[in-house]
């Protein structure tokens, strides 16, 4: 069985929430590709829609949107998601995975596409906010 970490970025506020998805609601996940738009209630977001927008696998490498399939590929790079070139005209060979959520992933990025009734914050409760608020106690 699949467990993911997805982050959910709330792109009105600019507040990301992490949440751990087993079970059930990993299975949501699988088969879809970079893009598409899932049911937010895998995440405790009833009524709201998510976008994936990316993710990484078990050894760090990033998802790819124009890299079809679940597979690790090798692919000559020139910049973008996965390699960041240090001069012009600079190219490298990267291995890189698909676009396609496989159980093979670790971690999902998602952002929110349309929004529910309740506010993000009533539903997932904790968000940066929560953990600001504890530092300030300590200080």
């Amino acid at each position: 069985m699949a467990d993911f970490k997805v982050v959910v970025s709330d792109p009105e506020a600019g507040t990301t929430y992490q949440r751990d998805v087993d079970g059930q609601d990993a299975n949501r996940f699988l088969g879809r590709d970079l893009g598409e738009e899932v049911d937010g209630t895998a995440v405790g977001l009833s009524g709201y829609s998510l976008e994936l927008t990316g993710g990484s696998d078990t050894a760090g490498r990033p998802l790819r949107d124009d890299v079809a399939g679940p597979n690790l590929k090798q692919v000559l790079l020139t910049g973008g998601t996965g390699y960041r070139p240090q001069r012009d005209g600079e190219r490298k060979r990267v291995t890189v995975r698909g676009r396609e959520i496989s159980e093979e992933v670790v971690q999902i990025n998602a952002k929110i596409a349309a929004y529910g009734d309740e506010s993000v914050e009533e539903l997932l409760g904790e968000g940066g906010e929560d953990g600001e608020d504890e530092d300030a106690d300590d200080e």
